[in-house]
């Protein structure tokens, strides 16, 4: 249950008006590319924009954006799932690799809905199991000054329980039998398809379970919705987040066309023909444009690809939806 106290200092940033909000420094870009349309790639980058860092679930950099300087597009490595063998530390490597490259690696991401199935797309995994690659993987990496995150479990009444086991099991891992240690994180990270009343509750029981800690908002939208019910329910959360200190950066999931949107159409931040909707000029930091998601004829092929995950986005809104 959500204390009282946070609860009210949550409702209180609720902005009392809906208008596009201005840019933000915390935003970031969920990286999903079409193979189709790989030009669209670059429109994130294009000044103006305030985005400042972005993830794709990978552990290594996009090339697309080779040259631009980490110190203004931040990379955030991903350790998405289970390895091959839980003695790999495949993740630690290529990351302290990159380190050694001259690349200032500051921060980097773990498990991608690790309490959702396979079938939608979540990584499935048992937190005891999570739990040994967290140590062979993410520890070393703390100890070299990398901030690490929480895993990012669905916004289903299953994910802040998994998390908690999580960190049950790997401080057994670390502790021993003179000493209790804990397993420690720099912030926390969740995940979101629903209402902004829905998002706001969420965000208030990770904020009372793991206080004094900073949240990354690193997928959410509003699915399947009209246009202007989506259009105000990016503006009233990305308003909410920027009015919150500890929300610390935070990434819309739409960043493709809407006609290959699993999201909804009206979810994504570029029309069939990859013109920037209004949601998507204002994520950037621009004015509306005025551009419907369905404006345009269609140039892309089939279902835009997700990194080892093409449901994911399924399972969190099935998870989600069951919540509410």
């Amino acid at each position: 249950m959500l204390h009282t106290t946070a609860l009210v200092a949550l409702l209180a940033a609720v902005p009392s008006f809906i208008a596009p909000v201005a840019a933000s420094p915390k935003r970031g870009l969920v990286f999903t590319p079409n193979e189709t349309t790989r030009a669209d790639d670059d429109i994130w980058v294009t000044k103006p924009t305030t985005l400042t860092w972005y993830y794709n679930y990978k552990s290594d950099p996009e090339p697309t954006y080779a040259d631009v300087p980490q110190s203004e597009f931040e990379f955030v490595p991903m350790l998405w799932g289970t390895p091959p063998t839980l003695d790999d530390t495949s993740f630690l490597t290529n990351v302290t690799r990159l380190v050694e490259q001259g690349v200032n690696i500051t921060n980097v991401l773990s498990f991608n809905e690790p309490d959702g199935p396979f079938a939608w797309g979540g990584s499935s995994m048992q937190p005891s199991v999570a739990a040994q690659v967290w140590v062979k993987n993410m520890i070393p990496l703390q100890e070299i000054g990398i901030r690490v995150g929480l895993p990012a479990c669905t916004g289903g009444p299953d994910g802040l329980p998994w998390v908690q086991d999580f960190l049950t099991e790997c401080s057994k891992l670390i502790s021993t039998d003179d000493e209790t240690r804990n397993c420690t994180y720099d912030f926390v990270t969740i995940h979101w398809y629903g209402s902004f009343d829905g998002l706001a509750s969420h965000m208030g029981q990770y904020a009372a379970a793991f206080p004094n800690k900073t949240m990354w908002i690193t997928e959410y939208n509003l699915a399947n919705e009209d246009l202007a019910a989506t259009q105000s329910f990016y503006n009233i959360s990305a308003d909410y987040f920027d009015r919150l200190d500890f929300v610390e950066r935070y990434s819309l999931f739409g960043a493709f066309r809407s006609d290959v949107s699993n999201v909804g159409p009206n979810g994504a931040m570029l029309s069939n023909n990859g013109s920037l909707t209004d949601i998507g000029a204002w994520y950037l930091g621009r004015p509306a444009t005025g551009i419907k998601p369905t404006d345009g004829s269609s140039e892309s092929s089939g279902f835009r690809s997700l990194p080892q995950a093409g449901l994911s986005v399924l399972g969190a809104l099935l998870a989600a939806a069951a919540f509410l």
